[in-house]
């Protein structure tokens, strides 16, 4: 059994996972990120030894956390999402509470593994797996190793530029893609088109679309554009055989992913990008931390 963590930054899942991938035991705490990193860290020993039950013990664990962080030392660094928790060590907190290995890694590449492994690329050698939802991100497997840069660094995919004419994002980019085509992009956009409707979230803008909206249905379409240019530089530049697409925008894939397929198609010239299959990924809401589990794996076993 494989102790699991996924930390989020609204909440924290624990969990017991199988060697094929599945769930045992689960449970669920907010993460709370102003209380500090010590307190989360009791909440998750806790959870952990819950989640084991009487008397088992962990052969490891596996932690998908939100980046920047070194997935080599399990130190965290300055995270958007979990103020104050720079500098944390989840690797040796982990290890010196349960006498086991563990293993830290990038949300989005933990997932990578796992659906590589046990989800909708299984099989595949050369896979880019990309999350579309209140950010964008993605990780990368190439010859069946997850990708890593210089220093071990997590490649921020949801971070090119897509139109430098575009809004200010947060990383200091104009345009970048995660600006362009996550969730929030959709409710700003629609915001500015329909003041009048207040403040929309990007599942609401789908269902009106659904019903027959016109400014839902040009949002959808605008969508699907922005969301195939980034996919299209993906094909262009890596070429894998397999895409798959997670978070809360695919939700509504039938209503995106077509005009995502033609921009890709109309672009990607110089490349056979007809080999290129996207696919919606496999494991659900339990992505997280059956990647955590699939981290622990792919690095020591």
């Amino acid at each position: 059994m494989i102790g699991a963590v996924d930390i989020g930054g609204t909440k924290i899942a624990v969990g017991a996972v199988r060697e094929d991938g599945s769930i045992a035991a689960r449970l669920e705490c907010p993460t709370a990120p102003e209380r500090g990193f010590a307190a989360a860290m009791q909440r998750v020993k806790a959870m952990l030894r819950q989640a084991a039950g009487d008397g088992a013990r962990y052969e490891g664990i596996g932690v998908a956390c939100p980046g920047p962080l070194d997935p080599f030392t399990g130190v965290i660094g300055d995270v958007g999402t979990l103020p104050g928790w720079q500098g944390g060590n989840l690797e040796e907190e982990l290890e010196s509470e349960f006498g086991v290995r563990a293993a830290v890694e990038n949300d989005a590449d933990a997932a990578a593994l796992a659906e590589a492994s046990w989800g909708a690329a299984k099989g595949a050698s050369r896979f880019i797996y990309i999350t579309v939802s209140t950010g964008i991100g993605g990780g990368i497997i190439l010859g069946g190793e997850l990708y890593r840069g210089v220093d071990g660094a997590h490649p921020e995919l949801g971070h090119q530029v897509i139109d430098a004419s575009g809004p200010l994002c947060y990383c200091s980019a104009h345009g970048c893609w995660e600006s362009l085509a996550s969730g929030p992009a959709m409710t700003a956009w629609m915001s500015e088109q329909c003041p009048e409707r207040g403040t929309l979230t990007a599942a609401q803008i789908c269902q009106q679309a659904r019903e027959g909206d016109a400014a839902a249905l040009r949002a959808a379409e605008r969508e699907g554009y922005y969301l195939g240019l980034g996919l299209a530089n993906l094909v262009t530049l890596f070429t894998p055989g397999v895409i798959a697409l997670g978070g809360g925008v695919m939700k509504s894939a039938d209503l995106i992913l077509d005009r995502a397929h033609n921009v890709i198609r109309r672009i990607c010239t110089q490349v056979p990008a007809e080999k290129t299959e996207l696919r919606l990924a496999s494991l659900g809401a339990d992505t997280g931390l059956i990647g955590a589990a699939r981290a622990y794996l792919h690095r020591y076993h």
